[in-house]
């Protein structure tokens, strides 16, 4: 469930000592009692690898299950410092080579310290299939003008679903993932992990803001009177992550995508050591940074020209690429 109340966020970068308990605590609180879910992917069906990564060790499979287009993300997990002593005395090795003072092995852990990360998107849509194919892209440079005649019409044509977003405000799914609440119609969020945050070490934490208000699609719409909501958003979210997590503002990178990739405002709240995809400066924008602009001109982001990356198959270039703007 949700926090109910916020403590005072006293600043510190040395983690607190509920910081320091988070991974084995936060272990023990998280691993389903021992409970191992039937294995839903024994049925899945490769249909083709659509990127591998080995910089960020995953690989995004397209395929079927159960009859139905599936996308399935498979991530290494990152190494616990909490568990190397365990991982090490338990490990099989197996000697590859060795010279002189130098030595590779083939190292095997323990089982339930080899875990992967599994994401299933089921049933997939193109659209899922064609975000996780590696693609050209191509950096687009958005007028205000450009806004209204090409993108947001663009935006409403595809209707593109957000019900999944809803289901979380309404408390019809992920509530016990939440973090935190501000119940306010106004100016109120939940806090949640991303799901690419394995919620298992600090070092990589990421959790989304998602606005109550349904309004908001983007960065675009909006204007000096959304300033209290994002000041909100600002101040609790980072005392929520002080609090729960034991990370100071001065350890965190909290943004906004423009282009999102989905139209309900939400935000990004990041560890500042991790460099997560989406954080270089064609597609991120700080929080800090929005309400600084609106605070300047309340109809910063309604005129200003904004550049972002679009993907070589993505609608939304061809119509950049029509209206003679690429």
């Amino acid at each position: 469930m949700a926090d109910a109340t916020l403590g005072s966020a006293v600043g510190s970068d040395e983690p607190s000592a509920k910081a320091k308990r988070f991974r084995s605590d936060h272990k023990a609180g998280q691993d389903g009692e021992g409970r191992t879910d039937r294995n839903i992917l024994a049925a899945f069906k490769t249909t083709t690898v659509l990127r591998d990564s080995a910089l960020e060790k995953t690989i995004f499979i397209h395929g079927k299950l159960a009859d139905r287009e599936a996308v399935v993300i498979l991530e290494k997990t990152p190494i616990r410092e909490d568990t190397l002593a365990e991982m090490l005395s338990g490990a099989k090795l197996k000697l590859e080579m060795q010279n002189d003072i130098y030595s590779t092995y083939q190292l095997q852990p323990p089982a339930h310290l080899n875990e992967m990360k599994t994401t299933v998107i089921c049933p997939a849509t193109e659209k899922h299939v064609k975000k996780y194919q590696i693609q050209e892209s191509f950096l687009v440079e958005e007028s205000g003008e450009d806004y209204l005649s090409i993108t947001l019409p663009y935006i409403q044509e595809q209707s593109f679903s957000v019900q999944w977003v809803h289901n979380i405000l309404e408390k019809k799914a992920e509530v016990e993932r939440i973090v935190y609440e501000d119940p306010d119609p106004g100016v109120g969020f939940v806090l949640l992990p991303d799901f690419k945050w394995d919620q298992k070490q600090l070092d990589d934490l990421y959790l989304i803001a998602i606005v109550h208000q349904r309004d908001i699609k983007s960065l675009r719409d909006l204007t000096a009177d959304h300033l209290p909501l994002l000041q909100n958003i600002s101040r609790k979210g980072m005392e929520a992550i002080l609090q729960r997590y034991g990370l100071p503002a001065s350890k965190l990178r909290v943004y906004l995508h423009y282009q999102p990739s989905y139209y309900h405002l939400h935000i990004h709240f990041t560890a500042l050591a991790f460099d997560v995809r989406g954080c270089s400066v064609e597609r991120a924008h700080l929080l800090a940074d929005v309400i600084q602009n609106l605070q300047s001109d309340p109809g910063f982001y309604k005129t200003r020209t904004l550049c972002f990356p679009l993907r070589a198959d993505d609608g939304l270039l061809s119509k950049f690429k029509k209206a003679g703007k690429l």
